[in-house]
């Protein structure tokens, strides 16, 4: 469950298509490292993304988007596709480079297929992230459209 400023999300995550993905973020889920940080990427019709550790000081907010846990690992290839709404994902910065950083599509993106790993899909909530403040888009940053804050992640086993 992802405790938002903007409402709740509940997702689903799928360990059998992208066991690292699912392992790494239970992982920093469970040791606080997403607490406070922002959905620094939300662009319009596109999707949201957050899970950059910098995103929790405004400080840093022009090296928002370049943050992680310190490591990386590679992506996982399954049947999954972005064919929807609500599809998680981790975010990169090319192939291999998976950290901490992920994204929830907003409608279906295709031509994201084959470049990240999908780990999950959302449950409930959407309406929270349909939501969170669009302040990003082709152009770079949005003057004055504020991130919304992650504020926890709660890993609740079915």
């Amino acid at each position: 469950m992802l405790h938002t400023s903007k409402g709740d999300v509940t997702v689903n995550l799928d360990a059998k298509a992208a066991p690292l993905a699912v392992n790494n973020f239970v992982f920093l889920a469970l040791n606080h490292f997403y607490d406070g940080t922002r959905f620094h990427r939300v662009i319009e019709g596109f999707m949201a993304q957050g899970g950059d550790p910098q995103s929790a000081d405004t400080a840093l907010s022009d090296r928002w988007g370049t943050g992680g846990p310190g490591y990386q690992f590679a992506n996982e290839r399954s049947s999954l596709t972005f064919n929807r709404a609500g599809v998680l994902a981790m975010a990169n910065a090319g192939p291999d480079t998976n950290g901490s950083q992920f994204f929830i599509t907003f409608g279906p993106t295709e031509f994201l297929n084959g470049g990240y790993t999908i780990f999950g899909q959302v449950d409930s909530g959407m309406d929270a992230v349909n939501k969170l403040t669009r302040n990003y888009n082709n152009a770079g940053p949005i003057a004055g459209a504020q991130a919304d804050v992650l504020n926890s992640v709660e890993i609740q086993v079915k």
